[in-house]
């Protein structure tokens, strides 16, 4: 990633995105020369020369305080993520060649036993662990159940966005797939500022910008998301349609991973589909654990 490119195209978008109005600026009227603000509006809310933060804009984040970017944070009216992601993006121009932060990313594929034991216990919900590159880590039955279009005819490990921008089947998965594929995009941005190094997230972006003119777009937007709370609607191909919140957690004691946790309101339809969905995987364990007899006995039998 360079660093600062990223400072430039992100303070520029969202500069970009906010009228004088919106600012609480006066506006004399006449032609303005660019959308949104100007730099030294910009300047002017967040209280420091215009020279100053046109150094930042242009990509020089060396020498800049907490209380200067915070300055900048409320004259543009970023959100947490957004926040955060500047701070990510500041640190990471600062940093040099010899001084590069490891990625943060587990290389592991699994997760501890007494974990995966927990998130199987919790049958009654769909529970789905991802790292930040969206790969999926690992999952219960339920869960496994619910997201069972992802894993189909899917080198592992399965990735949240080449499922959504290279596989046609998600399309008729996802109920607002263009809303979805967005939060994909916000989220990968995000966690690109925060771990800027991770050679498998840039390898990431790169295919999906090279296989995905949407995707691509989206990725020019500089837009970020936290995957905190939230809701997900989706066509499942065995109960039908499902609207779902989810609870994401980082995890303690495994640095980059978080886990989701799905549910639906009580009482509610998709309430009701969960617990379609959680008997469907039942049935389906019973015949596979009566295949399995049945081979035992056949092969006690000498066939």
């Amino acid at each position: 990633m360079d660093g600062p490119q990223e400072i430039r195209d992100f303070l520029t978008t969202r500069r970009a995105r906010l009228t004088p109005q919106q600012a609480g600026l006066p506006d004399f009227g006449g032609r303005r020369r660019v959308p949104g603000l100007r730099r030294e509006e910009v300047a002017l809310l967040a209280g420091m020369s215009t020279e100053y933060y046109v150094r930042l804009e242009r990509g020089n984040g060396t020498g800049y305080s907490e209380g200067v970017l915070d300055g900048v944070s409320r004259a543009l009216q970023l959100d947490d993520a957004e926040r955060s992601h500047l701070y990510d993006l500041v640190r990471a121009a600062n940093e040099s060649g010899l001084s590069k932060k490891k990625p943060i990313q587990p290389r592991k594929r699994a997760v501890r036993a007494s974990l995966q034991q927990t998130i199987d216990a919790m049958s009654t919900v769909p529970v789905y662990v991802q790292n930040g590159r969206l790969d999926c880590v690992t999952m219960n039955k339920l869960g496994q159940a619910l997201f069972s279009e992802m894993f189909r005819d899917t080198r592992p490990p399965a990735n949240a966005a080449r499922f959504t921008f290279l596989d046609p089947r998600s399309q008729d998965f996802y109920v607002d797939w263009e809303a979805n594929a967005r939060q994909i995009v916000a989220v990968l941005r995000r966690e690109s500022g925060r771990n800027p190094y991770d050679r498998n997230t840039s390898d990431l972006v790169g295919e999906l910008s090279t296989r995905s003119e949407l995707f691509a777009k989206l990725w020019s937007s500089h837009d970020v998301r936290e995957h905190r709370v939230g809701t997900k609607s989706v066509h499942h191909p065995v109960v039908g349609r499902l609207d779902l919140t989810f609870e994401a957690m980082e995890l303690a004691g495994d640095a980059g991973l978080y886990m989701l946790v799905f549910s639906a309101v009580p009482g509610s339809p998709s309430a009701d589909g969960l617990a379609l969905l959680s008997s469907w995987i039942a049935t389906d364990d019973e015949q596979v654990t009566d295949m399995s007899r049945a081979e035992t006995r056949d092969s006690a039998d000498g066939k």
